[in-house]
């Protein structure tokens, strides 16, 4: 299965430029991307990133934090474009399952990407409360976990698992630390991974062999010395 590469960026210049790679299906941004990029106006500016990404599909996150704001918002959100998917966490800042919000905008046939997930135990609740038909993909947070000691891949393989019966569902893998995630997402069947732009760069040179790395390290070491001008 082939494991599709989204861009997790809201910067609008890399937005374009990234938008043209062949190897980038998609984008996922996030409020802090938002903010970080200078965004204004959230359904201003996300018009603007939709003025260039027509196709791809893009996931805009509502920012509400109780339920009828949060539905209210994504049904805004996903008249934006066609290709848009809504962004709802699967907790709000009170640890409250969004269950209702999940189920309703599923069942009016909003595209929905579940964020902040971290186990199989929320995947599973999340596929009982989706139909079989509309498209919702489940973001499970692997850096983060990964930088609390715990291994991810467990609850991954588990959650994808889960989520086979379901043709409409396709398991993301989210907050990536390095580019040989890349490959354990591939490995264990992940449906998508959304990488940050400078990681993106680094998986399309993927196949230079140890000896072309040793020798990039010691030029690099020695470039480098030299423009320190270093002397013993």
């Amino acid at each position: 299965m082939i494991t599709k590469i989204f861009c997790d960026i809201a910067d609008l210049p890399s937005i374009k430029r990234f938008n043209k790679k062949i190897i980038v299906k998609g984008f996922t941004t996030n409020p802090s991307l938002m903010r970080k990029a200078g965004a204004k106006g959230y359904e201003s500016y996300s018009k603007k990133i939709l003025k260039v990404c027509k196709k791809k599909p893009i996931s805009f996150e509502v920012f509400a934090d109780e339920e009828k704001s949060m539905i209210k918002q994504g049904e805004q959100i996903s008249t934006w474009a066609k290709n848009v998917y809504v962004k709802v966490p699967v907790i709000n800042s009170k640890n409250k399952f969004t269950g209702e919000v999940i189920k309703k905008l599923n069942n009016k046939g909003i595209k929905l990407n579940i964020t902040a997930v971290y186990t199989s135990k929320q995947t599973e609740k999340i596929l009982k409360v989706i139909n079989y038909k509309t498209k919702v993909i489940i973001s499970i947070f692997a850096g983060r976990a990964g930088d609390t000691g715990k291994d991810p891949i467990p609850e991954f393989t588990r959650s994808i698992k889960l989520a086979k019966k379901f043709r409409n569902v396709e398991i993301l893998w989210a907050s990536v630390r390095e580019p040989y995630n890349y490959l354990q997402a591939k490995q264990i069947g992940c449906h998508i991974i959304t990488i940050p732009p400078s990681i993106i760069e680094k998986i399309e040179k993927f196949g230079k062999s140890y000896d072309q790395l040793s020798i990039e390290t010691v030029k690099a070491f020695l470039a480098d010395a030299k423009k320190s001008k270093f002397n013993i």
